[in-house]
């Protein structure tokens, strides 16, 4: 089976890596995407994958205010519909049967990716599911990202990757041990791009540009498909010297965008990290 048309995948090829769009994909019936699988899936991982708080929240908010329901991850899941939640399983991959699919998909994604980016490095994969109007608030992710609906609607909002939405400050504290919650000012709504996904939509998201998102009025599964290139280890790398040089009052020049390369200040930042650790 393939799960991209062939229109999508000329689509995506255009797209990848920098500018986020629209694609379809056919997973809409698979048996692991059901809302019982999920929560089999939810007991059976790490529970330091399992997150999920309470669903009614502003775009932007700390990660300390974010309240909790008091349910289980199986309860909220079954009763996601009305119990206000936003709930995601990390590293699925991480479970046999959740790790072959998304290999599967990844590997059908590999031959507009790699020419491009290189090999598909720390594949992982991401499962979002929502009670009506719940808000995933406006963050950043270090991945390459592919999310594909599944059940419901919601309305995603990506941004610029500029500085004026995030500060090299921002993206600098995010690298060495920062959540990836950003702060919101109401002037950024102007800017983004709002993509409205329905069952069967998949977006693609950039590295790190800043989104938030919206669920409709009935339950949502979103499926996110992730992956690093070296190009994203070393941007990754390359904010952490800058933060360590901003510590020490210089002004460090951002990294360069792709495809430039970031080798020098990516290996700078991996032998200070290497020589920390051997101090320990």
């Amino acid at each position: 089976m393939n799960f991209f048309a062939p229109d999508d995948m000329d689509r995506f090829a255009a797209l990848y890596p920098n500018v986020p769009g629209k694609l379809s994909h056919r997973l809409l019936d698979h048996e692991l995407l059901a809302l019982e699988a999920l929560v089999g899936l939810a007991g059976r991982l790490d529970p330091g994958n399992v997150e999920y708080n309470a669903g009614d929240l502003p775009i932007g908010v700390d990660p300390q205010d974010v309240p909790h329901t008091g349910l289980s991850p199986q309860e909220t899941i079954r009763r996601i519909e009305e119990c206000g939640s936003w709930m995601v399983l990390k590293n699925v991959n991480e479970d046999p049967a959740y790790g072959a699919l998304l290999e599967q998909i990844l590997a059908e994604l590999a031959a507009a990716v790699e020419p491009v980016s290189g090999k598909m490095l720390t594949k992982l994969g991401f499962i979002f599911i929502s009670s009506p109007g719940a808000v995933t608030p406006f963050h950043m992710d270090p991945e390459h990202n592919v999310l594909l609906q599944i059940r419901g609607s919601k309305k995603m909002t990506i941004f610029p990757g500029d500085e004026t939405i995030v500060p090299a400050e921002k993206h600098e504290a995010y690298h060495v041990g920062g959540h990836r919650n950003l702060d919101w000012r109401d002037e950024f709504m102007g800017h983004g791009e709002i993509f409205d996904l329905q069952p069967g939509d998949a977006v693609h998201v950039p590295v790190k540009r800043p989104h938030w998102v919206k669920n409709g009025d009935a339950p949502s599964i979103s499926f996110s498909i992730t992956w690093r290139s070296q190009w994203s280890y070393e941007e990754a790398d390359a904010r952490g010297l800058n933060h360590l040089l901003r510590s020490a009052g210089l002004e460090p020049a951002s990294p360069a965008q792709f495809p430039e390369r970031n080798v020098g200040k990516s290996l700078a930042f991996r032998a200070i990290r290497r020589a920390r650790a051997l101090g320990k």
